[in-house]
């Protein structure tokens, strides 16, 4: 979804202006999406696409989707001038970090620590527009993970990426969760039914090539959390 043309900039906006404008200058053509996030600390691909296509609505960028490296500057920096430095509050919305407490697997599950999921260090987060998440959402029931594996790739989520989790201990049939399976400290991400009348779960991947897990003992299951969003990773195309 686009945002509302402003003629303010944010911070972030700024800066990948004036490293646009510094890189296309001295290089001759533009950078990749990877080097903007380098430059503005942003370790997120989609987030940095997300910038680029504010300032494309804001018609200070004009860029080809289907060909790498193509960003053209519509607005020189000197036309900018101080507003740049306004804050734009209906472009991008309050800016928040999640916690990115760990990495989990799409695929078989993997052993982890037994205390929980957090084996990243403390400092490790996600920054991400409010206005990215459903508005019934509150950010401290929200944590982050990065998926390994390729079990949930028909759900469009793939090696690399970084899941938004809302923190759940039960789930309803169909839904995508987080789950932990103790007596063997191992964790995984998978869509999850129960079966009544078997009383067992089924955990089914999103990959016509895997099979489901079953928990005959749905004890031994602990649901963690329920995917929100998906932060896809998008690898950069080579110039």
């Amino acid at each position: 979804m686009m945002a509302r043309k402003t003629t303010g900039l944010g911070e972030r906006h700024r800066k990948i202006m004036q490293f646009l404008t510094s890189f296309q200058e001295t290089k001759g053509y533009s950078p990749s999406i990877r080097e903007i996030g380098e430059s503005i600390n942003v370790k997120s691909t989609s987030l940095v696409d997300y910038y680029l296509r504010q300032l494309e609505n804001m018609e200070y960028i004009r860029r080809d989707q289907n060909t790498s490296r193509s960003i053209q500057i519509l607005k020189p920096m000197r036309s900018i001038g101080s507003r740049m430095v306004e804050v734009a509050q209906n472009a991008i919305g309050e800016l928040i970090s999640l916690p990115l407490v760990g990495r989990i697997r799409a695929g078989q599950p993997i052993p982890v620590p037994p205390s929980d999921l957090s084996y990243f260090d403390a400092e490790s987060t996600v920054d991400i527009a409010r206005s990215l998440l459903p508005a019934r959402e509150k950010p401290g029931e929200l944590f982050a993970l990065e998926v390994e594996g390729d079990s949930m790739i028909d759900a469009m989520i793939n090696d690399g990426d970084i899941v938004i989790m809302k923190r759940a201990e039960e789930a309803h049939n169909g839904e995508m969760v987080a789950v932990w399976l103790d007596d063997t400290n191992e964790t995984t991400l998978k869509y999850f039914y129960r079966d009544d009348k078997n009383k067992r779960v089924r955990l089914e991947p999103a990959n016509p090539t895997m099979k489901p897990i079953y928990i005959d003992d749905p004890s031994r299951l602990r649901i963690m959390g329920k995917v929100v969003m998906v932060i896809r990773q998008v690898k950069s195309v080579a110039a």
